[in-house]
């Protein structure tokens, strides 16, 4: 970011929106969180478990978004130990997105097209087990990325100090191939999930006589993924994006960056309630009486559990 460059009002501005953003976000992520874990009439359902950990995965991959933008103008030089641990994390976390949007699509599909064998084949200790194995998967490029450095450099490098972004670590054509190979897979098996299982909803929603509605939302649902995931593919532009705009724009280099980091790592990671939570009636009622309750809790704490109770109910 040659964050070094920028004047120090510069620089405390451009962190204090990248901060501030961040924790907006979060505030607003986590009162998703929040509704999901106080009321257990959501834990038995597929949807919802998928769902929040969508969320969760957002609020840690914001994290070390964030941190990693502010360590590169407080901490320029960052011990290699260290950086290689947040970008494990980072890159784990952003490739867990497209897997569970993924998920998510196909629990849509067995709900739609499938409804007899919906509680067997996305029974709760399944969904479970699938975030496990999620998980397990996506860690497994990040993994090879520092198994390469220990295979072309000494292992005294882990000692030593650099500039924490995934370019300056990982920076061989070995990461390259992996990079191309591996997204490009990664990428291919979600889109062809999402193109699947819209045109299948699509089919189930013509035919069906009955419960059309909820065939309608399904297919929503999954166009509303795959423009989550359109815009989780601009991270891979924002290179070519940086070039073009900083030939046209020189004098704005810093501008041009942070820009481009906000629009493919910040801003993104509140698609989620935005795309889905509030479009959910059932949750977005729990997340409305927890902001209500957040802004007044002085003053309506005994109304806010009343009302809480009544919502359990029903």
């Amino acid at each position: 970011m040659n964050s070094s460059r920028d004047p120090f009002e510069d620089a405390f501005m451009k962190n204090l929106i990248t901060v501030g953003l961040g924790v907006i976000i979060t505030y607003i992520n986590g009162m998703f969180v929040i509704a999901f874990f106080k009321n257990p009439v959501f834990y038995t359902d597929t949807r919802y478990i998928l769902y929040i950990h969508l969320v969760i995965n957002d609020i840690i991959m914001l994290f070390l978004s964030v941190t990693l933008h502010v360590l590169s103008y407080a901490v320029p030089l960052l011990n290699v130990t260290v950086c290689s641990f947040l970008l494990l994390f980072a890159t784990t976390t952003a490739e867990n997105t497209p897997l569970n949007l993924a998920g998510m699509a196909l629990e849509r599909y067995i709900a739609i097209c499938k409804p007899l064998h919906h509680p067997q084949l996305c029974s709760v200790k399944r969904t479970y087990i699938f975030i496990s194995l999620m998980w397990l998967q996506s860690s497994i490029p990040a993994l090879t990325d520092i198994i390469i450095v220990l295979v072309n450099e000494p292992i005294s490098i882990f000692s030593t100090s650099i500039t924490c972004y995934s370019k300056s670590l990982f920076n061989t054509n070995q990461h390259l191939i992996r990079t191309i190979i591996v997204e490009s897979l990664y990428l291919s098996c979600v889109w062809m999930t999402l193109f699947f299982t819209y045109f299948r909803v699509l089919q189930a929603a013509k035919a069906a006589t009955s419960d059309q509605d909820s065939a309608r939302k399904a297919r929503n649902t999954i166009l509303l993924h795959g423009l989550q995931l359109l815009l989780c593919m601009f991270s891979y532009v924002t290179p070519l994006i940086n070039y073009f705009f900083l030939a046209l724009f020189p004098r704005y280099r810093s501008t041009v960056l942070l820009s481009t980091y906000l629009l493919s790592n910040v801003i993104p990671r509140l698609l989620s309630p935005l795309i889905y939570g509030f479009r959910d009636q059932k949750m977005f009622r729990y997340v409305r009486m927890y902001l209500t309750c957040s802004l007044f809790l002085t003053k309506i704490e005994s109304k806010c559990s009343a009302l809480e109770i009544s919502l359990y109910k029903n």
